[in-house]
């Protein structure tokens, strides 16, 4: 029990912090003293919209995680200069009200105008979207990397916006391998608007190749090649991926592949089945001494079953550790967290 109390207490700081300690080197919303029993309004409270931080996107409550009990329904992120409240189970209005008020509070006190969205998915397939008070920019960019990489963002038209905020120390990892040299081409399986693709480039990257079935995805994830100046190092692939091997074979080998997919996408990609079927193939595709960086957001699906199916299909791939999710995505229960996992290809005969 203490140990529990003890976690729910640092993720409350990793929350107030957000994302003081990520490896992205962004800094926080200033913290201020908390007080009072409603910790999503604790974390409202620490928020510092004046902070001369240039943080354009990140979590500032992570209810998700298991941390606060009561609250497992609830988070909060700033997409600037747009919050956007989520709920995975039907709240009432007042619940909401209550939050909005919060916020509009700690806005009006800083010389803000409050800009909200709040969406509910407390149905699988029917999400419902609300501008509860204020407006979303057109285009609507935030930045990552102190304001060095710029990503479209879209709160008000899809479940997905665009940007997975709990994949930013991936998205760092990969950025610095690439500036530092390690990396010159990069694979981007399941790229969706190609935010990896963008980090590989900004990092120095000579070619960075997208694959997705979604056109509308990857037209987002050309744009953002654009904004970035880099859309002549990367090449976009609407195909897919279970009949381009050949293709993807001829564009390689590759110093790093990496591989997000859906956990469960009907018709397309079912981690539990299909995920080996994608590590069969990566020999083929990564430089001997090259990464496979592999993420899995499936909850029922740990990393020991990752690396089973690595070691069964793909015995060349090496594990080397686990990339950690952002302070602000801290978890009860890491296992059933975002897993981004670390390989190295090693081929037989080669020491």
């Amino acid at each position: 029990m203490w140990e529990r109390i003890a976690c729910s207490i640092l993720a409350l700081v990793a929350t107030v912090h957000c994302f003081s300690a990520d490896t992205t080197g962004r800094q926080a919303l200033s913290a201020h003293p908390i007080a009072g029993n409603d910790v999503l309004a604790q974390a409202i409270e620490s928020i510092d919209l004046t902070s001369t931080s240039h943080v354009d996107a990140c979590r500032v409550f992570h209810g998700r995680g298991g941390l606060h009990e009561g609250y497992e329904h609830l988070t909060l992120d700033y997409f600037r200069p747009v919050f956007l409240l989520t709920s995975f189970k039907h709240v009432s209005d007042d619940e909401v009200s209550s939050y909005q008020a919060a916020l509009e509070e700690k806005c009006h006190s800083q010389g803000q105008l409050l800009n909200l969205v709040y969406q509910c998915r407390a149905q699988t397939g029917n999400t419902t979207t609300t501008v509860l008070v204020g407006e979303i920019p057109n285009p609507h960019i935030v930045t990552e990397s102190n304001g060095a990489n710029k990503y479209i963002v879209q709160l008000g038209k899809h479940q997905n916006h665009g940007l997975f905020l709990d994949m930013a120390n991936g998205r760092s990892w990969l950025e610095s391998k690439c500036r530092s040299g390690d990396f010159s081409s990069v694979l981007n399986l399941f790229s969706y608007t190609c935010a990896f693709s963008v980090a590989a480039c900004n990092g120095g990257a000579d070619l960075v190749v997208n694959l997705d079935m979604s056109k509308g995805a990857l037209k987002v994830g050309q744009r953002n090649h654009e904004i970035n100046g880099v859309a002549k190092r990367a090449k976009f692939l609407s195909h897919n991926l279970f009949k381009s091997w050949g293709k993807l074979k001829r564009l390689g080998p590759f110093d790093c592949v990496v591989v997000d997919p859906p956990s469960y996408q009907k018709g397309s990609f079912v981690a539990e089945k299909d995920y080996v079927k994608v590590i069969r193939r990566l020999p083929s595709l990564v430089a001997p001494n090259g990464c496979a960086l592999l993420c899995l957001n499936a909850p029922e699906l740990d990393t020991v079953w990752l690396k089973s199916q690595v070691r069964d299909a793909a015995p060349e791939l090496v594990f080397v550790e686990r990339i950690p999710n952002p302070p602000s995505f801290e978890s009860a229960f890491p296992e059933r967290a975002l897993k981004v996992l670390l390989f190295e290809y090693i081929p037989a005969g080669i020491d």
